[in-house]
């Protein structure tokens, strides 16, 4: 199994955004000598009041500090940009990392992202497949020349080349059962979200294997993204997470989250029954059967943590990193 770092880059109003870099580059280093093989980050736009650095510039910053591991964004939201910008800017980051580089992406769902891109929000699930393809002829040829839909390339090539000989892996992100069996059929491996419950991903890791077995393909792993929190107790760890966890969700909420995929997201519960089968959270011994459980159900293979939410102290987030470095040994 591997463990990766699902990097925490949203902060709350007010907050100091310029003295949180520096605890983010502690993070990243204890992960790396904890063992981590992975680095991930978030990707929005227009999320004011809540701060957030973007993050390909954040990404190449932490380079240094993530040497050795494996880094992508999860995900991009591929359909507002210009698949020509991604492929050049995935190829870079390729070369920079050393080969280790994954372009993670998805549909985005914030009509506030796709009015501000001038995207029509019905054209997200087209404009994705034709990036794909495209992306991946730019990362494969040497010059390519295509007429789309959406997109026109003539008699052109890369930049720069990626290190990795066809270009960086491309996982894509999918709550859906549709995405989820279009992961299936063009993405090297299907990134499970945060805020599926265990029994809707057993459900869509089915559809998943179906396509996957359909298609004659086999992913590279099996990815999966979890809250995860690691107290100093069973007993205090929801309580000393909850105000936090509560201020993510609340602004997942306000973003329109819960319109989309099935009524589980629509976050109208009792938080307390919204974070269960949902979140890794309790002590250490707690949280390590439930990665047995989670792994013994899905047969996931790379758990993707995010353990901090804006608010939570650094020293806690230090902590879980720490405490789940422990658990992986």
């Amino acid at each position: 199994m591997k463990l990766g770092l699902f990097l925490n880059t949203q902060f709350p109003v007010g907050d100091d955004l310029a003295a949180r870099l520096p605890e983010l580059a502690e993070q990243v280093r204890t992960a790396r000598q904890s063992g981590f093989a992975s680095l991930w980050f978030p990707d929005h736009y227009l999320i004011g009041p809540v701060q957030m650095p973007q993050p390909i510039p954040l990404l190449a910053w932490l380079l240094r500090e993530a040497e050795g591991m494996t880094v992508g964004c999860n995900i991009r939201i591929l359909p507002l940009l210009n698949p020509v910008m991604v492929a050049e800017e995935s190829a870079t980051l390729d070369l920079l990392s050393g080969g280790r580089y994954v372009l993670g992406v998805g549909l985005g769902y914030r009509e506030t992202e796709f009015t501000a891109f001038g995207v029509p929000i019905k054209e997200r699930a087209p404009r994705f497949a034709e990036s794909i393809g495209l992306i991946r002829r730019l990362f494969s040829e040497e010059r390519v020349t295509y007429r789309g839909r959406f997109y026109t390339v003539e008699e052109a090539s890369l930049s720069a080349r990626p290190a990795t000989p066809g270009g960086p892996p491309i996982y894509i992100a999918g709550m859906a059962e549709p995405a989820v069996r279009r992961a299936a059929r063009i993405g090297d491996a299907w990134l499970i979200v945060n805020t599926i419950t265990l029994k809707t991903a057993a459900a869509q890791m089915q559809a998943y294997r179906e396509e996957l077995a359909a298609a004659g393909r086999t992913p590279r792993e099996w990815p999966l993204t979890r809250e995860c929190y690691i107290g100093t107790s069973h007993a205090t760890a929801f309580e000393e997470c909850r105000a936090a966890l509560h201020y993510k969700y609340s602004a997942y909420a306000s973003w329109g989250v819960g319109r989309q995929a099935n009524d589980e997201q629509a976050f109208g519960m009792p938080f307390e029954q919204f974070v269960r089968d949902r979140f890794l959270i309790g002590d250490k011994a707690s949280v390590k059967e439930e990665i047995a459980r989670y792994r013994e159900t899905l047969g996931v293979d790379h758990f993707i943590m995010r353990v901090q939410w804006p608010g939570l102290p650094q020293e806690r987030a230090l902590h879980t990193i720490r405490a789940l470095g422990e658990i992986f040994a």
